[in-house]
């Protein structure tokens, strides 16, 4: 489970959609908008369609559809034809799924294939903010704004969930946004730091609200452990950059996207890879790495579905005491201590992100993935029937409970808001029930990582991780501010050219140089060279790019 988070979740999801994806910014629009956009009318594609269709309310077709839809597969949950999910989701909305799969190993590379070669399925999931762009001058998805008028439980949970200037951040150059989003009423940070509390506590280590304190408790934890380096990342540092980089007032590792970040105080754009806050960070880690207190193996080790275990084995080692990770890497780090002589001793902490100089800030609100629609749909006679389905899968809280849990009454039961799962059933990537005969996920297709999760109330997010991920919420949501986003700055097809060309040798660049510093690797005193090799890249010219279409949308929008 953990891997599958990773690779689907922050590595694709919160702003680290890669750098060409995120060169297309995006802008004003809300679900009212689309209603007058003068968008098609589909009354002669509404075979199959529901008439009188409304939010939350259970979707059915009229008749038979079959809709074909991209599935990625995971070697360690491989997708069955007996999995009971889509004969559920049959039952309930006469709709047949017609999977096609590609590995996860390559998916981005494969999908991209089938969509640039037109032979993409009609429905392709697992899509996140900005991977839409490189596929929308071509016309090969559809303007999904277009139809969001036909989608009730999409507009509903916009609203309700304060959700109508994130949207209106998903249009492209042309005024429109060519995928729909997951939405979670609650955003906060996927990964940021696990920590062993019981350790921090024995040492008498501050509490590590900000990365000064961390450095103090390191410190004393190395003094106590000296074989140990206690703080390591296992993503190649690029998990504990990106959620970092905030608190110095910056962004990196895989949330650098297009590497411009907004400099409020100045009221323009910059490169983040050279601004202040950037040097402070490498300086900050690097001091770290000086005294022994960070894993090099962890920010250098390929990401190749390894790293958590190896922490994992260092952690039960004794020998790392605080990682990054999510609400799953919790489990994995507790199942390794288990198998030790710390069993029953340990405390496990998923912390809220630490602050710094740039103050108590985390990433700014974001959406989780959602899925993008093949342009041979628009000629479908099923396309509203389509629509309808697809709103009610990815935005019904029925759908969404169904995905997680189940059935009602045979997987789970309910009482309020809680929900427990029948003790014949587990969810063993929770550690919900382990040991119990048929696991949800692996044997039934429930809590799938494809169709799964994408939208959550936070009642929903709240049932299947534990007490301690809910008490981390709130300590996010109460004691840190997201960052504001950059202001939109979309680029039309030929300025898209011009900064992809620059885009990737420049993080390219920041990203090699970036873990020199860190690692001792080249030293701090030549900052300003590498700024200036940055420089000779183009720096300057790509940022006035962006810079000059942000411009000229606040020009054209106010």
């Amino acid at each position: 489970m953990v891997r599958s988070m990773r690779k689907t979740g922050w590595v694709r999801a919160a702003a680290a959609v890669g750098v060409v994806a995120a060169l297309i910014s995006t802008s004003a629009c809300s679900p009212s908008d689309d209603a007058a956009s003068g968008a098609t009318d589909l009354e002669s594609q509404s075979a199959g369609a529901m008439k009188d269709y409304s939010a939350d309310e259970q979707f059915k077709a009229t008749e038979k559809i079959d809709l074909g839809l991209l599935w990625t597969d995971w070697a360690e949950t491989p997708v069955t034809k007996t999995w009971e999910v889509f004969k559920e989701i049959e039952k309930r909305t006469n709709v047949s799924l017609d999977l096609t799969h590609i590995p996860f190993s390559d998916a981005k590379e494969k999908r991209s294939l089938l969509i640039s070669a037109g032979d993409a399925p009609d429905v392709i999931p697992l899509v996140y903010t900005g991977e839409e762009a490189p596929f929308v001058s071509s016309g090969a998805v559809l303007p999904m704004s277009d139809y969001v008028k036909y989608m009730p439980n999409f507009q509903k949970y916009v609203k309700e969930w304060d959700l109508g200037d994130m949207l209106e951040r998903l249009k492209q150059a042309d005024g429109k946004y060519y995928m729909l989003p997951g939405l979670h009423e609650v955003s906060v940070p996927t990964f940021t730091l696990i920590i062993r509390q019981d350790v921090f506590d024995e040492v008498g280590a501050p509490q590590p609200d900000t990365w000064e304190h961390l450095k103090e408790g390191l410190e004393l934890i190395k003094a106590k452990y000296p074989d140990s380096h206690p703080l390591a990342d296992g993503f190649e540092g690029q998990s504990m950059l990106n959620y970092a980089a905030h608190a110095f007032g910056t962004q990196a590792g895989w949330g650098f996207a297009d590497g411009t970040i907004w400099n409020k105080d100045k009221k323009k754009l910059e490169y983040a890879g050279a601004n202040q806050g950037y040097k402070d960070m490498v300086t900050y880690f690097n001091s770290l790495y000086e005294e022994g207190l960070l894993d090099p193996e962890s920010f250098t080790k390929s990401d190749d579905g390894g790293g958590v275990a190896t922490i994992s084995e260092k952690i039960a080692k004794n020998q790392v005491f605080a990682a990054s990770g999510a609400s799953g890497t919790v489990n994995e780090f507790a199942t390794a201590l288990d198998a030790t002589e710390n069993k029953g001793k340990y405390k496990l902490v998923q912390i809220a992100p630490p602050g710094g100089e740039a103050g108590m800030v985390v990433e700014p609100r974001n959406f989780w993935n959602g899925f993008m629609l093949s342009s041979k749909v628009k000629d479908s006679p099923h396309f509203l029937a389509t629509l309808q389905f697809l709103d009610w899968l990815y935005y019904s809280p029925a759908a969404t409970e169904m995905m997680r849990w189940g059935v009602e009454g045979q997987t789970y039961s309910k009482d309020g808001d809680k929900i427990t799962l029948n003790p014949e059933f587990s969810l063993n990537a929770f550690n919900i029930n382990p040991g119990a005969k048929t696991d949800i996920k692996t044997d039934l297709g429930y809590s799938n990582d494809v169709l799964t999760g994408s939208t959550e109330s936070r009642s929903l997010q709240e049932s299947y991780n534990s007490e301690q991920y809910v008490e981390y919420i709130d300590t996010v949501l109460s004691s840190r501010e997201p960052r504001d986003p950059n202001p939109p700055a979309p680029l039309t097809e030929s300025e898209l050219e011009q900064a992809s060309l620059k885009a990737t040798p420049l993080s390219d660049a920041v990203k090699t140089n970036t873990l020199k510093f860190i690692l001792g690797q080249r030293d701090l005193s030549e900052w300003d060279d590498y700024v200036n090799e940055l420089k000779a890249g183009g720096m300057d010219d790509y940022v006035k790019l962006i810079d000059d279409a942000r411009k000229r949308f606040a020009k054209e929008n106010g």
